[in-house]
C-alpha cells in the first residue's frame, strides 16, 4: 500500500502542477512514517487550501472494489470542536484568529462556525472527486462516506481521505500497481480537485 499511495501522490502532484496554478506539498516524499497529527500540522503550516490523504483499502472479501472518499463525520466534528475549545493553545486553533482573549461561549461559536464551513467545503470537494472518478472508473457503493479519521480534523483546512481501491481485489490491485493503470485515476482526481477550486474562485468573484 505505501508504495502505491506514495506513487499516486507524486503523480497527482505532477498532474496538478501541469494544470497550472497549484503548489502541491507532500507530507512525505520517501518511505517514512509521518504521525497523523503531524500531517495536519504540515498542511496548516503550509497554509493549505485543501488536504488530500491518499490510501488503499484491503478486505477479506476479494470481490469488493472501487474508490471511495471520506469526509469528517458530524460526531467526530463535534468531539473535535469540544477538544479544540478546551485547548490551551487558543492562538492557533483557527488560522489567522487568536482566541486567547475570547470567552468560552465565543470560542465555541467561532470554532463551530469554522468547522461547519470546513466540513461543507470538504463535502463539495469529495462530491466533485467522486463525480470525476465515477465517469471513468469503478466506485465503491456509497462512495462518499463519513468517518472520524484524524487527518480529516483540521478545523480550517477542507480535507478528504481517498481510498483509491482495494489491493485485496485482483482488478484494483493490478491497476493500482502500475503507472499506466493509475494514469486515468490520477487525471480524474486532479480534475475533481481543479473543479473544486474553479467553484471556489467563482464564488469568491461574486
Amino acid at each position: 500500500e505505501k508504495s502505491i499511495t506514495l506513487a499516486t501522490a507524486r503523480e497527482l502532484r505532477r498532474e496538478l502542477e501541469a494544470i497550472g496554478g497549484y503548489r502541491v506539498i507532500l507530507t512525505r516524499n520517501r518511505d517514512i512514517f509521518i504521525a497523523l497529527r503531524d500531517r495536519i500540522a504540515i498542511a496548516r503550516k503550509a497554509g493549505a487550501d485543501v488536504m488530500v490523504s491518499i490510501h488503499a483499502n484491503k478486505l477479506d472479501n476479494p470481490s469488493i472494489r472501487g474508490l471511495s472518499v471520506y469526509t469528517l463525520s458530524e460526531n467526530a466534528s463535534d468531539a473535535e470542536a469540544a477538544a479544540l475549545a478546551e485547548s490551551e493553545n487558543k492562538a492557533d486553533v483557527i488560522s489567522h484568529l487568536d482566541l486567547r482573549g475570547a470567552t468560552p461561549e465565543v470560542t465555541n461559536i467561532l470554532i463551530d462556525l469554522a468547522q461547519r464551513e470546513t466540513m461543507n467545503s470538504s463535502s463539495r470537494l469529495a462530491s466533485l472527486v467522486v463525480d470525476r472518478v465515477g465517469r471513468d472508473g469503478p466506485l465503491l457503493v456509497r462512495p462518499h462516506r463519513f468517518a472520524g479519521f484524524a487527518v480529516l480534523k483540521a478545523p480550517d483546512v477542507p480535507s478528504i481521505l481517498v481510498e483509491l481501491g482495494f489491493i485485496s481485489n485482483k482488478e484494483d490491485a493490478t491497476s493500482l500497481a502500475s503507472a499506466n493503470g493509475r494514469r486515468k485515476l490520477v487525471r480524474a482526481l486532479a480534475r475533481g480537485i481543479d473543479a473544486y477550486f474553479a467553484r471556489v474562485e467563482m464564488a469568491n468573484s461574486r
